[in-house]
């Protein structure tokens, strides 16, 4: 028994040593450099990761996945850290100095060029679109 059990033993070792010693190779190249006039503080991405949140002192800037700032979020307090929400709805704002959990939907506004397109009543009238997934 003992000499199975050392046998064992020494095989594990083997295993474990070769394998520990072993690393993948991997070439990495940087793909886009966000300048910020601050300090970043924390970042989340979206779970489609069309859009990156970068938080700073002054606020949330929330850049395309090309690079392209789109927006500013003014929070207006101090924030220590930003979470998205499983579904990408929700952005969950942390304040340690306020001792606050804020949760914050968002929903990104797109604009449609409708221009030489016919309509029907006002022409900046707002525009819903409705979409039926169940339709038969």
């Amino acid at each position: 028994m003992r000499p199975k059990c050392i046998g064992l033993l020494s095989a594990l070792l083997i295993i474990v040593g070769t394998a520990a010693g072993s690393f993948a190779n991997m070439e990495w190249s940087p793909e886009h450099t966000f300048q910020m006039d601050q300090s970043p503080l924390d970042m989340a991405i979206s779970p489609d990761g069309k859009h990156i949140f970068i938080l700073t002192e002054s606020g949330i800037f929330v850049y395309s996945q090309d690079g392209k700032l789109e927006d500013k979020i003014d929070v207006g307090y101090p924030v220590d850290q930003i979470k998205i929400g499983p579904g990408g709805k929700q952005l969950f704002i942390t304040s340690r100095k306020n001792k606050t959990v804020q949760a914050v939907t968002i929903d990104f506004i797109v604009d449609i060029n409708v221009s030489g397109s016919p309509y029907r009543g006002r022409q900046d009238a707002p525009v819903v679109i409705a979409v039926f997934s169940d339709y038969q």
